[in-house]
């Protein structure tokens, strides 16, 4: 028997595949409800832009605090599914808020509470997946992968749903997927322990320090950025272009099918290419999309190809991202990295973009919001060109 096959027969026995798997489908399921369609349901309630901005920068402004505080609590307490399992409860019984009103401020607070909780589980899901794979850890895209089937199954089936019934069927649908998510957390045993019995005294702060961390976090923070106005308006600038809900539903999809098709090929591209070139290379793609989508949002051709940048806009840049990571927090580390890149980048990157996309979209024009956001993205290119050459040279 090959290495390789060994390998494969050993993850099939030893790990519970197909329950880290169903995690993250459900998990995903959520996002792909969530994220495309807030700001429809919205909306639909009267919310101007400048309001749905803010609105949409609540949950991803609480995962500026909220990964890296759980993390903490994970690692000291070294009951990291425990964590998950309470994280996922209390986001769907907190998402049930939004059924008793919807003024502005209490939707700020019901969307901040289940936000707080839901953005927490997956930075340390990240993590226990990784503490099964143990040297098996190539496989994690593989298991991944269904995050981004869960993603498509949900933004295609509720796009085509809300061409015949209202987008305020959103809410429910929201609630019975976060119920799911608690019961999938159930059926997934903790990970073994680690040990570090690497013998290294590492220090938060000492990799903090490090120039190419932080030019790493500040690529992560601009592409997130990036893709604000993407989040924020893609699905509301369709709908003023004359697109259906179903074809709105399947243009998100097609970008997520780009991403599920370039995590299958990652395990390739980056012993070949090396994370440094990738990510350089995901973030000009990403300028490209966004230019694109400002210019050509009446091509359909034209949006379908920027569709497919999301390979690498969100595939190669995150794979890339989590193996710099992996590489730069060694040890007891692994899960407060994980954490902080959930912090700076889906956090403060993306509450940031998604404010400032508000801003834009209202003040100056739909189309300037994305090329701000290509703006942001090029910047984050030249971060990474500049910044990144240190760790590669060492590799």
């Amino acid at each position: 028997m090959s290495p390789s096959s060994r390998a494969s027969t050993d993850l099939s026995a030893a790990t519970p595949y197909w329950r880290l798997s169903a995690f993250y489908f459900v998990y995903f399921t959520v996002t792909g409800a969530f994220v495309p369609y807030w700001s429809l349901y919205l909306q639909h309630f009267g919310y101007a832009p400048v309001a749905i901005g803010m609105l949409v920068a609540v949950p991803m402004a609480t995962k500026i605090v909220a990964p890296f505080l759980w993390g903490w609590l994970a690692d000291h307490s070294g009951r990291r599914m425990r964590i998950i399992r309470l994280g996922a409860l209390l986001a769907a019984l907190s998402f049930t808020g939004v059924f008793l009103g919807h003024q502005a401020w209490w939707l700020a607070l019901v969307v901040g509470a289940f936000s707080f909780f839901w953005n927490a589980a997956l930075p340390q899901f990240e993590a226990a997946t990784l503490g099964h794979l143990g040297v098996a850890d190539h496989h994690y895209s593989r298991i991944r992968l269904w995050g981004s089937i869960g993603f498509v199954v949900s933004v295609v089936l509720l796009g085509v749903a809300f061409g015949h019934v209202s987008v305020t069927w959103l809410a429910p649908v929201i609630a019975a997927q976060l119920a799911a998510m608690w019961l999938t957390s159930l059926a997934v045993p903790a990970p073994p322990e680690s040990g570090h019995r690497d013998g290294v005294d590492y220090r938060l702060w000492s990799v903090l320090r490090r120039p190419e961390v932080l030019a790493l976090f500040a690529t992560c923070l601009l592409i997130q950025a990036s893709h604000g106005p993407y989040y924020t308006f893609f699905t509301l600038y369709l709908r003023e272009h004359g697109y259906t809900s179903a074809l709105t539903g399947q243009l998100w999809a097609l970008g997520v099918v780009a991403e599920i098709v370039v995590f299958l090929f990652m395990p390739r591209l980056l012993p070949r290419f090396g994370a440094r070139r990738l990510l350089i290379f995901a973030l000009f793609a990403t300028a490209l999309r966004w230019l694109l989508i400002a210019a050509l949002v009446d091509s359909l051709p034209a949006l379908i190809f920027g569709q497919t940048l999301h390979a690498a806009s969100y595939g190669i840049y995150h794979a890339a991202a989590i193996h710099l990571i992996y590489r730069y927090f060694p040890g007891r580390l692994q899960g407060r990295g994980q954490a902080l890149y959930s912090s700076v980048s889906f956090g403060l990157g993306g509450a940031s973009g998604a404010l400032a996309s508000g801003y834009v979209w209202s003040g100056v024009s739909p189309a300037a919001t994305f090329v701000m956001g290509a703006v942001l993205a090029a910047g984050g290119g030249l971060v990474a060109y500049l910044g990144l050459r240190p760790p590669a040279a060492r590799s």
